[in-house]
This record gives C-alpha cells, sequence and structure tokens, in this order.
C-alpha cells in the first residue's frame, strides 16, 4: 500500500503497492513543482477528496492535467493517458510520509530537452 495527502488532508490517494521508482522531471512545470512523480494505472488509485475538488491546469496540448488542492496550494497529482490509450495517474510522493519514500529509487527525466531518463 502506498499512501499520499497535501498538506491540509483535503487530497488522499492510496494506491495498491509502493512505487518501483520515483521520477524527477526538469520540464517547465515539474521544475517549478519540485515534485517527485510515482506513477500508476488509474484503477490501481484510490482518490478522496473530502472538502473541494481542487484546481485543475493543463496548457498546450493538454496531454498533462496538473491538480492542485485550492485549500493549502500543494500540488498533488497529475493525469493523462499512456501510449496504450489506458488513464495514468501520477501521484506527487512529496506528499506521502519521508519514510516510505526514502528507499525508493529516484530516476531523473530530461523533460526540458531530451525527453530521456538520463541515469540509465
Amino acid at each position: 500500500m502506498f499512501e499520499a495527502s497535501c498538506h491540509c488532508g483535503n487530497v488522499q490517494f492510496k494506491a495498491t503497492d509502493p512505487p518501483e521508482s520515483l521520477t524527477s522531471c526538469n520540464c517547465s512545470i515539474c521544475h517549478r513543482i519540485g515534485a517527485l512523480w510515482a506513477y500508476y494505472p488509474a484503477k490501481d488509485v484510490e482518490l478522496t477528496l473530502n472538502q473541494s475538488q481542487g484546481i485543475a491546469y493543463s496548457w498546450g496540448e493538454k496531454k498533462f492535467t496538473f491538480h492542485t488542492c485550492d485549500n493549502c496550494g500543494s500540488t498533488t497529482h497529475y493525469t493523462s493517458k499512456r501510449k496504450d490509450g489506458t488513464n495514468q495517474v501520477a501521484i506527487n510522493a512529496r506528499m506521502a510520509e519521508i519514510s516510505s519514500t526514502e528507499n525508493i529509487r529516484i530516476r531523473y527525466f530530461d523533460g526540458a530537452k531530451s525527453w530521456k531518463y538520463v541515469n540509465e
């Protein structure tokens, strides 16, 4: 089980298993957010919104929609479609307790230039 929530607890996640790895990306938005992304098929994530629906943001071709808690301002996750057409949720693993992520490998994705993982 992998659990995470925004600072105020409005947005909460439960995933079936801990992620195998986390991704740090340097694209224009991820660089500003400072997130570590844990990727899951949407069907494997339980999302609970307790008080409000939050804020959704997408731009350009609208391939990714970033979600932020409108109460505490935490960017909690983004949603997208995988190449096979299934829905994906990327949970911001910085919303989880440090102890649940400290031993998970971090992959570095160059979203600013090459769109490739750089440490593999």
